[in-house]
């Protein structure tokens, strides 16, 4: 069986204080790819990599995800990628473009600006697949179902429309999903699906919930190295996905309460 890890960046650029995780600076970000080009591994975006694993690839891959959209992915990953000749998934929040960070509150500003369209546009046209990370980047999972649908549909038919691009991946906002949210995500148009999960992807896994590592600041390049060879998940990760089922219920509550954990 050939597994199949996954990354999940954010923002490319440095920043202090509780997000730090979520941003890797350009330097160290050229570190790790070149660590795992040089390791033999292939850098492709998610739906490529599910499609050469479908089509009875064992070629050593690690599929590039980075999640929400700010600009510096234009002016400091793209180059990255295109030097380390990798591919990546890029996923917009639809409802941020051209704004900031809306639901990192008082932190919004720390990662700089989100994408506007043309931007977006920009990075499609340099070979990036762009996928859909949801409207206004809500936990889905304790929506109604009305409110999930809108936030589902709209987003990838604003992609589409906009830049006359077939949209196929999601990434769960937060990294939250339940039954409900997945079929949705699949009945509006988009053939597979990423979480946060710490763990490699295996064949037999479904489409619609692939796990990501989240590689950070303090990840040099043979850490990642390390982080990518790994077989099965971490107790820790066992963990987190058990509680999920009550996690959800407490965050449903909070929320009927005019909260919104995540």
């Amino acid at each position: 069986m050939t597994t199949l890890p996954a990354l999940m960046y954010h923002s490319v650029s440095t920043v202090g204080g509780p997000l730090r995780d979520l941003a890797v600076p350009p330097e160290r970000l050229g570190e790790q790819l070149a660590a795992l080009t040089g390791a033999g591994y292939r850098l492709v975006g998610l739906t490529e990599a599910l499609d050469l694993r479908a089509a009875g690839s064992t070629e050593r891959m690690v599929a590039l995800t980075f999640d929400d959209g700010y600009r510096d992915f234009l002016t400091e990953a793209v180059p990255a990628l295109r030097k380390a000749g990798a591919g990546a998934t890029l996923y917009a929040s639809v409802g941020h473009l051209g704004g900031h960070a809306g639901w990192l509150g008082r932190y919004a500003g720390d990662f700089g600006p989100m994408l506007t369209w043309d931007e977006l546009d920009e990075v499609a046209a340099a070979g990036i697949e762009i996928g859909n990370h949801s409207l206004v980047h809500h936990p889905l999972d304790v929506l109604s179902a009305a409110q999930l649908r809108d936030e589902v549909v709209s987003s990838r038919d604003q992609l589409e429309q906009r830049l006359q691009r077939r949209v196929r991946s999601f990434a769960y906002p937060h990294g939250y999903h339940s039954p409900l949210v997945r079929r949705v995500v699949e009945r509006s148009g988009h053939d597979n699906a990423t979480e946060v999960g710490r763990r490699p992807h295996t064949p037999a896994e479904r489409r619609f919930a692939v796990p990501r590592f989240q590689p950070t600041p303090d990840h040099t390049g043979a850490d990642l190295v390390a982080l990518v060879a790994q077989t099965a998940a971490t107790p820790a990760a066992r963990l987190r996905q058990c509680a999920q089922p009550g996690w959800r219920m407490v965050r449903k509550l909070a929320r009927k309460a005019g909260r919104d954990l995540t």
